[in-house]
C-alpha cells in the first residue's frame, strides 16, 4: 500500500513540476524578440502593430469553451490570428509553444504577453486594449 501511494505522490509531484516549468519557461518569453513570420501576420509584426495569437488544437479540452469566442472576435479584429497547431505547427514551434490553449501578444516585435491555458473571454479582449 504504501509503495503505490509513493508511485501516485511522485506522479502528481512530476506532473505539478512540469507545469511549473511551463509556466516559468513562458514567463522568460516576455519581452524577447517575436519570430519572424510570413504572410499578413507577420506583416503585421514587423510594422510593430499590437497582435495577438491564438494557439489551439481541436482535441483540446480547454480549448473547446474559449475557441468560438476567439475565432467570433477574429472575424471583427484583424488584429487577431487563431492558429490551429494541427495544421500550422510551424507558427507554433517558432513561438515555443508548449501545450494549448495559449495566448501570445506582441506589441513593438516584442513578446509582450504569453499565457498558457484557459483565458477568460473579458481577459482576451483586454490583452488587446
Amino acid at each position: 500500500m504504501n509503495t503505490v501511494i509513493s508511485i501516485v505522490v511522485g506522479i502528481v509531484a512530476l506532473f505539478i513540476g512540469m507545469q511549473m516549468f511551463m509556466v516559468l519557461k513562458m514567463k522568460f518569453k516576455k519581452g524577447k524578440q517575436a519570430p519572424q513570420l510570413d504572410g499578413k501576420a507577420g506583416r503585421m509584426v514587423a510594422n510593430g502593430d499590437k497582435v495577438l495569437f491564438y494557439f489551439y488544437s481541436p482535441g483540446c479540452r480547454a480549448c473547446k469553451p474559449m475557441t468560438p469566442f476567439i475565432k467570433n472576435m477574429a472575424k471583427r479584429n484583424k488584429r487577431i490570428f487563431p492558429v490551429d497547431v494541427s495544421h500550422d505547427m510551424t507558427t507554433a514551434q517558432k513561438f515555443g509553444v508548449m501545450g494549448t490553449p495559449s495566448t501570445v501578444v506582441v506589441e513593438q516585435g516584442k513578446i509582450k504577453e504569453f499565457l498558457v491555458g484557459f483565458q477568460p473571454q473579458d481577459r482576451v479582449q483586454g490583452l488587446l486594449a
